[in-house]
């Protein structure tokens, strides 16, 4: 007699029983193919939301399924564990960053294994781990020794009130810090980089081998690095030594420029700056220096900027030009300075008009008739070139080349290529992160720690305030040391490292995650590498897969590893979306215990469901938004699989959408699935309790019955869809729609003993166990197997089962349907009108009547024409 379906107590049963068989264990030494699965691990926030439900369990089946098809998988997991939130723990409950952040960590891997995750855990990593940052460090005197990395000074978001750096997370739309609520500045600081710049041409050009990539992310790195051809040009200061460097992509305009324009930062500028205009000057500066990036740089913003006093010459025009500092120009971008071509750009046709400033017409259409314009917008497109000297009536295109060469003869500038990509600035004045492994000596300067000194760690007695410099920096203990080169008394580095230098390479780590000697051998990590599927949200798409790829070039050039790339195929998943309610006119999002449900006829008399605010009776707009704490739309996963289990979950996550896209949150729908999941333990119990008889039988294809044969076809139909949907472009969704149609078909069937029917049973299970792998593991177990259902081979499509012996031929007459008949597959037309006239069906309507004409369309119709 069957059991009811039990969720929580079997997968607590296989979940410990798979933990103690070591069933996911990584085969290290084996003649299969490898396959590395891998999701973008997550950051110890406390307790999983519905966005990692969805990220593993799309990664947890695509291992399954590489496993069951032969591959010995790698699948790890580890944490991201780095970074402010911690800190901000620290400030705010007084419990070490380390504590938070392990006590976190405990609680998502108890999560984690809730799900039935296929998780090799003996290769878990922590990046907040000495035995990981030690080689974190290590790696960054890789990149120090290779001259990638080296100290500048830049501009950093600064707290007025807390003295303190804040990250650009720090830092609410408007410029404000988020702590203190001052107006965020802007100041430089002396900060560590990454030259990725010197790799900006390998990493645009190898994204030619990310074939198994989507499109759009590819297009979002490629503009990211920002290759743009163009020219160096020069403009020389009147009464001066200097030059003021520009780039350009339009040198065909350059007859245009009648100012440049510095950033407020630039080293220049004070040199240009006359004593009348100091003052003007430097409250300008003073002005923009409480600006930040994006109120500077923002299309919307207004472009502000004062006359220096200063001019230069145009060397094209031999024209004097004036110099002025504005604050839309970044002394981190290009060469800090822009030439001002007003009648062909759109924001220096702004600046100028705001500022009176003179514009210049040099491009004008090609059809326009040679008469320049006056204009009321820029004009930027191609055309032909006039008031530009020599080059007047050139096509504006050519003309570009030929003003760079005309440059170059005359030492005016030269050709250049340039990129928008600047190098990456890791420091960051923050505890908990991975330390700078480097000592600042007054005789030697910057000292690298040696190898054998690795891992500099972090102290752990630190109070934490929110304010002033990094608490690094007041730890005198820790600060002060002897130098390594000379043993002068010498300074440790106070900075730590960006978090995205754990999560770039965290993945060569995986391969070789419990060595203590090196980061990874040789051998391990070119025996994995790349990672064949890469799993993970939209929102890396540039940063954390650039720096990763960045990152695996440059070890490749230091020969750790011998891949290009680090991610061969890359699934981007959508996001969870929950049904959120939010007040029109407030603009707040109201929680579902404030909302008032009504049930109203609308204007076209039918009655719906209408949501109203509590508080304030405002009817509330309902949609759907990503999941949220702030707009109380969230699904705790802990509630789904305390209700319904993990299965359940799995199913609903894979089936609701396909994974690249969006999902949208549906209890129905979660219901639904747990349904299904009833009626496949339902169907498989009652095959147990009555069918047994069909246990032994084999299947003779040569006596099957028609019913069988339909059956039989049925199953490896699913076999071939799922196999399809699961290799490739993933299409979990129509997978689990294939599931239920084999659990139809099986349960539709009129001859339960016959050994097709076990047939199907068993296939049904093997194809079901990746995507709710405990009650899959749970019926095979059943069925009198005692190998675990995720060690089986996946199954092959007998091609024979899948060809049809007869189809259903509609027969028409005069374009009207009467009725159907079966007849032999692959029946020729003269064939199919025989069965067709002969038929009882037809006979009723052509019987004593002339047909005129006779219609056959193959394998579908046969229209009779009568009179």
């Amino acid at each position: 007699m069957q059991s009811p379906y039990q969720a929580s107590d079997i997968e607590n049963k296989w979940q410990q029983q798979w933990t103690e068989k070591e069933l996911y264990k990584t085969e290290e030494n084996s003649d299969k193919p490898k396959f590395y699965a891998l999701s973008m691990f997550p950051y110890p926030s406390g307790k999983l939301h519905m966005g990692h439900v969805r990220n593993y369990v799309i990664t947890d089946v695509i291992a399954r399924f590489q496993r069951m098809n032969g591959h010995r998988v790698l699948h790890p997991m580890g944490w991201d564990a780095f970074g402010l939130p911690a800190e901000n723990a620290a400030i705010d409950r007084g419990i070490p960053p380390a504590t938070w952040t392990y006590q976190n960590i405990d609680q998502m891997r108890s999560q984690l294994k809730q799900l039935g995750l296929s998780i090799d855990w003996d290769r878990e990593v922590a990046t907040c781990s000495p035995e990981y940052y030690k080689w974190t460090q290590w790696l960054f005197l890789q990149f120090y020794q290779a001259g990638l990395a080296y100290q500048k000074e830049a501009a950093v978001n600064w707290d007025p009130i807390d003295q303190t750096v804040l990250a650009n997370e720090q830092v609410d739309g408007d410029g404000y810090s988020w702590r203190s609520g001052a107006k965020v500045e802007r100041k430089l600081l002396r900060q560590w980089f990454f030259k990725i710049t010197d790799y900006a041409e390998q990493l645009l050009q190898d994204l030619c081998q990310l074939d198994g990539w989507p499109e759009r992310v590819k297009t979002m790195q490629e503009n990211w690095i920002g290759k743009s051809v163009g020219a160096y040009l020069e403009f020389p200061v009147i009464d001066k030594d200097e030059k003021i460097a520009v780039f350009t992509t339009r040198p065909d305009t350059v007859y245009g420029v009648t100012y440049v324009v510095l950033a407020p930062e630039h080293p220049l500028t004070p040199l240009v700056t006359t004593p009348d205009r100091k003052k003007a000057v430097e409250d300008f500066i003073k002005e923009v220096s409480a600006e930040s990036e994006i109120d500077r740089t923002a299309d919307d913003k207004p472009k502000k900027g004062v006359l220096t006093g200063g001019k230069a010459i145009n060397p094209f025009t031999g024209e004097e030009i004036p110099i002025l500092i504005a604050n839309y120009v970044l002394y981190e971008y290009g060469t800090g300075a822009v030439m001002g071509v007003p009648a062909h750009d759109v924001r220096d046709f702004k600046f100028a008009k705001e500022n009176n400033l003179p514009i210049k017409v040099v491009i004008i259409p090609d059809d326009s008739d040679n008469e320049v314009p006056e204009l009321q917008e820029a004009y930027t497109e191609p055309g032909t070139m006039v008031n530009s000297g020599s080059f007047t009536g050139m096509d504006s295109t050519k003309g570009k080349n030929a003003v760079i060469q005309f440059a170059e003869n005359q030492g005016y500038g030269k050709k250049r290529i340039q990129y928008r990509l600047r190098d990456w600035l890791i420091s960051r004045q923050r505890y908990w992160g991975c330390p700078i492994p480097v000592v600042h000596c007054p005789n030697c300067g910057t000292v690298p720690v040696p190898d054998q000194d690795l891992p500099v760690k972090l102290p752990d007695q630190v109070e934490f305030s929110g304010r002033g410099p990094s608490p690094l920096a007041k730890m005198e203990d820790w600060v002060n040391v002897p130098c390594p080169s000379c043993g002068t008394p010498a300074k440790r580095e106070t900075d730590t490292m960006d978090t995205f230098i754990d999560s770039s390479w965290y993945f060569l780590r995986y391969t070789d995650a419990n060595n203590e000697n090196e980061p990874f051998s040789l051998d391990r990590v070119n025996n994995w590498m790349g990672v064949d599927q890469y799993v993970g949200g939209i929102e890396h798409a540039i940063l954390h897969l650039l720096y990763s790829r960045f990152f695996t070039k440059v070890v490749r050039d230091r020969g750790l590893v011998n891949v290009d790339e680090p991610f061969k195929r890359l699934l981007t998943q959508g996001m969870v979306q929950g049904i959120t309610y939010k007040n029109p006119v407030t603009g707040k999002y109201i929680l579902p215990e404030n909302i008032e449900e009504r049930e109203e006829t609308n204007a076209e008399g039918k009655t719906e469901t209408v949501y109203y605010d509590k508080a304030t009776g405002d009817r509330l707009s309902v949609f759907y938004e990503k999941m949220s704490k702030s707009k109380y739309n969230g699904v705790d996963p802990q509630v789904v699989l305390s209700k319904y289990g993990a299965d359940t979950a799995r199913m609903f996550i894979l089936f609701k959408a396909p994974p690249e896209k969006d999902l949208e949150w549906d209890d129905a729908d979660v219901e639904g699935q747990y349904r299904f999941l009833n009626r496949v333990w339902t169907l498989v119990n009652e095959f147990i309790d009555n069918s047994q008889s069909a246990e032994n039988k084999t299947i003779d294809k040569t006596k099957l019955s028609k019913t069988e044969k339909d059956l039989r076809r049925a199953i490896h139909t699913a076999i071939k869809e799922i196999s399809e949907d699961l290799n490739g472009d993933y299409q979990f969704n129509t997978a689990v729609s294939e599931l239920m149609k084999l659990n139809n078909a099986l349960r539709d069937s009129k001859d339960k003993n016959s050994p097709v029917y076990r047939e199907g049973i068993e296939t049904l299970i093997l194809l079901l166990a990746p995507f709710a792998p405990h009650i899959g593991e749970e019926l095979w177990q059943l069925l009198g197997n005692s190998e675990s259902v995720h060690l089986q081979p996946w199954l092959t499509v007998d091609e024979e089962a899948l060809t049809v012996d007869e189809i259903t031929l509609v027969i028409q007459i005069m374009g009207k349907t009467r009725g159907t008949i079966s007849v032999p597959a692959g029946a020729t037309k003269d064939e199919l009108q025989q069965f067709a006239q002969e038929s009882e069906v037809a006979q009723k309507y052509i019987t004593g009547k002339e047909i005129k004409k006779v219609i056959v369309v193959p394998n579908k119709l046969v229209n009779f024409v009568v009179v």
